[in-house]
Formats: C-alpha cells, structure tokens, sequence
C-alpha cells in the first residue's frame, strides 16, 4: 500500500482522489493541485521524505514551500474549500428577492477544513486559481472574490456537468465574469423605460379591470429584458427564427412588450368589446369557432434590427395543461431547422432556428411531460441544439408552498439528471439576470445544448388577481406588501449613480400609462367573415387523384430491393419479406400491409412531399410488418432504401422513439404545425398507448383549430383489433376519437386492405396544402399479413381510397338482400371468414372504412341499392359503450332517416376495454359475429341498445 502516513482521516482520501483525477485528466483539479502532482505521487511519500517538495511557483518556493505536516492539511484545506465554493456556492447565494436566508452549507466555512483566516493569508492566491486569483495578494482575497461571484445574486449550480470541457467553460465564463460587461448609462436608462412599461402594463390593467384574470408578471418582470437580451444577441448570431413556449404567468406582458401585440388588442379583450359576427359562438354562424382566452393565445412577430436579416418569433398557443407546449415548441424548432426539398435524410442546422421554453416553479418538477420533453435533448430524431430555460419562480404554486410541490432543494432540479447547467438568480438584479440570459445564448451556441435559468422572484399577487395569497401565505405576503418592485429598485440605482432624477423615472410611467390610456380610448372590434377568412374552414373532400401507373409502381418496387455492394442483409428477412415483396406486384393478392405501405411512402416521395415517421420501433413496426432501417448483418450499420430512392424528390426521416406517448405526439403536433407540406406521422406501439397523449390529442390535435385557428395535418397510426390480447393491447379507443370528431377537424378511418391504406396515404399528402386535416388511422395488427387484406397490383393502380365499400357478392342479388350489416375494419374479416357468411344469402355486409366525417351520401347510395331491406346491424368489436355504435346508431336514424330495425351485435356494456382471457374473447366474439347474422334476441338488444 502507498505510504501516506502524513495525511490523515478525510485529507488522506481526498488527496488520493484529487490524485487519480489527475492521472485521468489534469485539467480536472485545479491550477494549484496541478502543481503539487507534477512531481509527486503517493508512492513517492514516505516517512524519511518530505512530501510535495514544489507545490507552489517557484518565486515562491523559498519563504511558502510546505515542509510540514501543518502546511500540506492547510494547502489541501484551501483546495477543498475553493472546490466547495466552486461547486456548492450556489447554497449560499442570496437568490430571494425577498430575503429569505439561503440554506448554507458547512462544507463552505473554513473551520470544517481547518483552517482560519490567517492560514489562508499565508497562502499564495495559486492556491484558489482561475481568473479571480490574478493580481490577489494572497489566497485569502482570492477566496473573497471567488464567494462573492459564487454566493452573490447568482448562484451557479453546474458541478454535476460531467464533461470537461463543458466544465471549463462555464468555470472561466463565471470568474472571468465575461458575461457581465460594464452597463453605458444609455443602457441603464434604456433598462429603466423597458421595466416602467413591464410594471405600469401589470398595474394598468390591474386598476382598470379589477378582478380579472391575467395572470401578471409581477415580482419577475426582468423576464421580459431578459427576453429581449436573448432574441438580440440571437439575431446578432445570425438564428433565422425563435419560437418560445410559456404558461399563464406574465403571457400577456410578454405578448406586448416582446411579441409586440399591440395594446388595443389586448385591452379590448379585456374590455369584451371584440365580437365574433354569427349567432352563436360554436353553431353554423361561427363555423366552429370557439377561440380561447386570452392567456392561452399565442403571437408572432418579424422581428427586425439594423441591417440584420428579419427573424420571426413566435409564441406557440397553450392550453391550461401548463408544460404540454414544451414539445409543441421543440416540434416547431426542429421542422424549422430542416431543410427537405432533397431526397435523403432532412438536411438540419441546428443554428437556424432557438427554442425558449418559460416554465413555472411548481410545473417543472410536478408534471411529468418536462423529464419527457428534456430527454429529447439528445436523441436523433427530436435534438434542436440545445433550448433555453427559464423558470419564473414565484416560489409557490396556486396556494401551495414549495415543501408540499417539490422533495427537491431546487425548482429546476430536474434538469440535473440531463447534465444541465443551473443558474440561479435574483430577480431583483436586473444585470445579473442579463449576463445570464447572455451566458444561456452563448453556452447553447457553443456546445448546442439546454441551458436553465431559475430565474427567483415572487408573486405580487393572488394567483388569478381574484385570490386572496394571505389566506394562506401571510407571512410572504407580508413581506411582498412592502417589497419595492424591481422598477423601483432599478430607478434608486440610476438615481444614486446621478444617471436620472426621480421626476424624469417618474414621468416614464406617466408616459407609458398615456399610451395605455390611449390604446383604451381604441377598442379593436374583430369580426368574423362569412367566407371564414379568418377561421380556416376544413371542406370535406372525399378523394383525390391517388392512383399510380403499373410501370412506376414496378420501378419504384425494384429500387427498394436495390442493396449497396457489400451489404449484407440478415437473412430469414431477405426470405420471408423482401424475396416475397420483389414478386409480390405479379402474383394476385399478396401485397400485404407493409409493402403497400412503403409503396405508398415510396411514391409520395416521388411526387416530391416530404415524410417523416416516428413511434416506438417505428423502423422495424411493432409487428415486423415494416423494415424500412435494414442492418447490416456483419458491420451492424443502417441502410434505409427510401433514403436512396433514385425516384425520389424529397426527403424521409424514420426514427424509433423514446418511450414516451406525450412529448413525441407533442413535438409531432409541433412539426406538423411548422412545416405544413411534410406527411408527418406518429405511430403508437399498440393504439390504446395513446392514452398517455390524451392532453395533446384533446387540447391540441383536435381543438386546435377552433381554439387558435391552427390545422395541423399530422397522421396517428394506432394499431386497434380485437384477438384476445386482452384489455390494454385491443382498443384505440376509437369512440374518443368519434367524441372529439366536429366541424370537420378530423379524418378518422379504419381500413380492411393494403390497398385502401395505399390510397388514403397518398390521399392525406395529396392534400396536404389543400384539405390539411388530421388522419386518425386505427391501424391493425392480424390484417398485416391476413390473406383477406392484402391486395393485387391493380387495386393500387386503379381507383381510389373508399369511404364505404359495398357487398359485392350481395350487390348481385340485391333485391333478395333484407339484412344490412354494417361494420369497420378487422371485424369485417372474421365476419366473412365463419361459415355461417357463407349461408347468409339474405345479409349484405358494408363496410364503412371512413367514420368520420360520416360518409352519409355514400352510404345512402348503398342502402338504395337494396330496395326491399328491413332491418340494418351495427357489428362491433368493442363494448357497446365503446367504438362506434353509439356514433353510428343517432347518424343512421337522424341523418340517413332509417325508420326500420335497427340492430346492435357487439359485446356488452363494459368498464374494461376486452377480456383478459383468450379462451372467453374466442367465445365472446363467436357470440357477436353470429348475432350480426341472424336476429338478435330482444332481451340482448335491450341492453345493447340502453
């Protein structure tokens, strides 16, 4: 074992690891550690030696060379507490505008070294190193500057930063203080009139509209020049655009003062002297226009400086669901950064576009949807090059403090775990909080990563301005009742520095409330054209031209089986799939799902829109069904044919998603929302799994136009079918989707062939510039290799998609047909494959492949097709609280006018989507499938029916 013998406890392990950081990396201890172990080591040490022999500079190492025991424990106490103020210094910053005692940590007191001041005045300032020690007279100073960087308005939380030379930087950035140029006084007055419109905007709509809600800003009012701090020295580093996400708190001041929303606006929604023409807000007059309130609204601005090219920046809508526009925005940014007019992978600078996500304190940590959404930092499909997080900390949620929201020291502590770098700071500190909007910007811009600003104030009022806080924080509110504003701490500063008088701060706030005045004076009134100019309209659209010639379609089959020298393909996948699919297109009825699918993709590539596919194992499918990412069998490398398309005009990106349903299906949204030409698709693992998306289905997907005038065109594949894999692996919860249909916001289709899903892929990006509208596709699971669905050649160079297809068997004997029954999707297919089908000379069975919009002209034309029909079944998979028979049943009496029989053959009311049991599906749908040919007894319709 290595002689230590003169260190002791604690000091001889924490030598020996400050040791074998060094033989790792040397630049991982500091300067003065450096020195000690360029000629020593713990095998050198020894009772007859004197250890650490030049351990200082040499001008020093006469009168300060450490000979003793007592030397060496008070140079590596002086190390420890440098590191200790380095990494946890942050514990004793004071953050709190409101004066609250930061926790403090022994680790940053002297005494839990062993040392005392006048040990460290006998040091040399080596000892403490970094930029702060140059020109100290002694370790001592260089320890003082060092506390009052680390423990001062900002407190810098970065140890858990693993990598080195992320590390240094942030280390040379904080003490060389880089980031906090002197302020000219045009600067600080310029400051001053930014934080008098922030202040006089909160108190004027406070006096004037008492009671309302708004959600102010506040007590964190540095956020809108931190802002603008951000999107100037973004613009100065040439990013084309910036998109931002935030919740309610300080929106509508940010909106202003940032987005540039002109008061009238704002003012007039407030005063309610906006009306939307029509006589109701969600009837025919409206054409389904809802709107949202005003704090969920978003904005868009050009934004222009100097001779700099101009950059958008939007603010994306929200709903109340606080932290789900996280991904939304981070959807955006990617598709803005890509460039997709070549075929290939998308083409993606991560420079061109900036996230900047504002979170609440009590958010970040308690909604799940932000450890989603920052553990897409990273991943291929989903990374933009670092975002910038700022979180307005209130330090309280609603009504609950901080002990009762959060089991972690800080708000922002979640990030830690994606290793990234913290800045706390006081609201208070107008410039410290600008030097750290400029260090974000600058570390995203160097190392393309997040970056976090807690940004630490306080609520100055109720929650909603209607609460009263000292119900239940009257301590706090105490304390904020006689807190000066940030405006008023600013303005004493100037004032002190003799850079303005206390009239000339005072008449920017009579300036700034004349212009709020003023705005007043001119309500906005918006109006709602009868052409709907303003609200995007959806027509419905039943086809489009989707049909492709045999020749093309051959052509583009054999590039995708073209392979590059070399490549070896494993094999049982070369057998079973890709030998099928190179004769598939000559031999009747064996293009099955997969292969129609990436036909599909194939030829829309073709017709040059772009494609973008993600969901967990979306490379391969769930099922096996699909392999559009082959690897090589001996190298392991990836080989994607559609990347390679010779036929193709632009690009296709494929990716395997993390396992997270929420913040993909947001960022999807946001892609889709951003780049509006691209056929972007999400796909569920199994279609029940989007269950865990609800909150981006409900508040965005399908509401989203009638809220916020925004159509997205995105495309869910949701595997749904019932074959006994019990509850959670069956249902798509197709009637959701059914519940959420209106106004024609979505399509929602369940398809029974490779060819019909042929056409309504090349469909949707038909009409993509056109009709956008949402695809809901209840995708299957045994129809992607059932004999039954899959198709011939001519089925794909013929026709088009069919929103409800015929019997064609009954269609020859249609005057003998008495019996309808009518069904969707894979029901159909164990329907026509029992025996008893084939008896059932007096039932026609239809399929109705598209649900919504409900094609009633269609289905008219088929039930006048069978002039003497007495009685019409819906047949089901699902619990007749479930799927579409309570859908279908109000449209086939009330809107086709069907007066005869109408019949319900499905299972029974359930809580649980399916049977747990394979034995009892097997039962209970032989038990369904016989019902939907023969009558029902009147007592299971009864209950079917309730």
């Amino acid at each position: 074992m290595s002689d230590i013998s003169l260190f002791h406890g604690p000091n001889a392990g924490y030598v020996l690891e400050l040791y074998d950081r060094y033989l790792q990396d040397p630049q991982s201890v500091d300067a003065d550690m450096q020195i000690l172990f360029n000629d020593w080591s713990p095998d050198k040490t020894s009772d007859k030696q004197a250890p650490l022999q030049n351990s200082v500079t040499p001008a020093a190492s006469e009168t300060r060379k450490p000979k003793t025991e007592d030397d060496i424990k008070r140079i590596v106490g002086a190390a420890r507490v440098t590191r200790m103020v380095r990494e946890i210094g942050h514990l004793a910053a004071g953050v709190d505008p409101l004066g609250s005692a930061p926790p403090g940590d022994s680790g940053l007191e002297l005494e839990t070294h062993g040392l005392t001041a006048e040990d460290l005045s006998n040091l040399p300032p080596s000892v403490v190193g970094g930029p702060l020690a140059e020109g100290a007279q002694n370790a001592l100073e260089a320890l003082g500057r060092l506390r009052r960087v680390y423990s001062g308005s900002v407190g810098y939380d970065i140890s858990h930063v693993s990598t080195a030379a992320e590390r240094n930087w942030l280390y040379d950035a904080i003490e060389s203080r880089s980031f906090f140029p002197t302020m000219d006084a045009d600067h600080k007055t310029d400051l001053l009139e930014r934080l008098t419109e922030v202040e006089t905007f909160e108190r004027y709509l406070h006096k004037t509209f008492q009671g309302a809600k708004r959600f102010s800003i506040e007590g964190n009012d540095t956020l809108v020049p931190m802002l603008d701090e951000i999107i100037h020295h973004a613009a100065l580093s040439q990013t084309r655009e910036v998109v931002m996400g935030m919740a309610h708190r300080g929106r509508l001041n940010v909106m202003a003062h940032v987005l540039g929303k002109p008061y009238e606006a704002i003012l007039s929604a407030f005063a309610e002297s906006s009306r939307i023409s029509g006589s109701s807000v969600a009837g025919r007059g409206s054409k389904g226009w809802t709107g949202d309130v005003k704090y969920h609204l978003g904005a868009r601005r050009a934004y222009k400086e100097n001779n700099l090219a101009v950059m958008p920046i939007s603010l994306v809508p929200n709903p109340s669901h606080l932290e789900f526009a996280d991904p939304v925005v981070e959807g955006h940014v990617r598709a803005a950064q890509e460039q997709r007019a070549k075929p290939g992978p998308p083409l993606q600078d991560e420079k061109a576009s900036l996230a900047i996500l504002i979170h609440g304190d009590s958010a970040f940590p308690g909604q799940g949807i932000v450890a989603e959404t920052l553990n897409l930092w990273n991943l291929p499909g989903y990374r933009t090059g670092g975002t910038i997080h700022i979180i307005t900390n209130n330090q309280i949620g609603f009504t609950t403090d901080t002990t009762d929201s959060r089991s972690t020291q800080y708000a922002g502590d979640l990030a830690k775990g994606f290793e990234i770098p913290i800045v706390h700071v006081n609201a208070d500190d107008p410039e410290a909080c600008l030097a750290m909007s400029r260090m974000a910007l600058a570390y995203r811009e160097h190392f393309q990563k997040d970056f976090l600003i807690d940004l630490v104030g306080y609520r100055r009022h109720g929650h909603n301005e209607g609460d009263e806080p000292a119900y239940t924080q009257p301590k706090m509110y105490d304390k904020i009742s006689t807190h000066p504003t940030v405006r008023a701490i600013w303005a004493k500063i100037l004032e002190t520095e003799g850079l303005v008088t206390a009239a000339e701060a005072e008449g920017m706030v009579t300036a700034a409330e004349a212009k709020l005045t003023e705005a007043r004076n001119k309500p906005v009134e918006v109006s709602l054209p009868e052409n709907g100019d303003q609200f995007p309209r959806i027509a419905r659209v039943r086809s489009a031209h989707t049909a492709i010639s045999a020749e093309a379609l051959t052509e583009l089959n054999e590039a995708l089986l073209v392979r590059p020298n070399g490549f070896t393909p494993n094999v049982k996948l070369q057998r079973t799939v890709f030998a099928r699919r190179r004769t598939a297109l000559s031999t009747p009825n064996s293009i099955d799902w997969g292969h129609a699918e990436t036909l599909a993709f194939a030829s829309i590539l073709a017709d040059g829109t772009p494609i973008r596919l993600s969901g967990q194992d979306s490379e391969r499918g769930t099922f096996g069904q699909r392999h559009l990412v082959l690897h090589d069998t001996d190298s392991g490398s990836a080989y994607i044919p559609l990347q390679h398309l010779k036929q193709a005009r632009a690009s296709f990106a494929v990716y395997n998603s993390p396992l997270s349903e929420n913040a993909v299906l947001g960022f999807e949204y946001g892609y889709s929302m951003h780049a509006p030409g691209v056929m972007t698709i999400w796909e569920a693992q199994f279609g029940d799994f989007c269950n865990s998306a609800q909150v981006i289905i409900d508040q965005f997907l399908v509401s989203g136009n009638a809220k916020w005038r925004q159509i997205p065109s995105l495309v869910l594949l949701l595997p749904h079918g019932y074959e006994g894999m019990g509850p959670e692996h069956s249902s798509a919860r197709l009637e959701r989707f059914l519940q959420l249909a209106a106004n024609d916001n979505i399509r929602v289709v369940n398809c029974t062939t490779a060819a019909q899903y042929f056409h309504l892929l090349r469909r949707q990006a038909a009409l993509l510039e056109t009709e956008p509208r949402p695809l809901i596709v209840m995708s299957p699971k045994s129809l992607l290799r059932h004999p039954r669905a899959a198709s011939s050649i001519s089925e794909l160079t013929e026709g088009s998609f069919q929103s409800v297809i015929n019997d064609a068997r009954a269609a020859a004997r249609s005057e003998t047909i008495t019996r309808l029954v009518l069904c969707s999707g894979k029901v159909y297919t164990d329907l026509v494959g029992t025996e008893q089908y084939t008896h059932a000379e007096r039932v026609a069975v239809v399929r109705v492949e598209e649900l919504y919009p409900f094609p009633e002209e269609d289905l008219r034309r088929v039930m006048g097709g069978y002039p003497n029909l007495q009685e019409i079944t819906w047949l089901q998979e699902e619990p007749c609280n479930m799927g579409a028979w309570i859908y279908m049943a109000s449209r086939i009496k009330d809107i086709l006018g069907w007066s005869g029989d109408l019949n319900y053959a499905g299972r029974l009311e359930a809580a649980s989507t399916a049977e747990g049991s394979a034995k009892r599906h097997e039962a209970e749908q032989s038990r369904l499938l016989e019902a939907a040919l023969h009558s029902i007894p009147q007592t299971e319709r009864s209950v079917a029916m309730r």
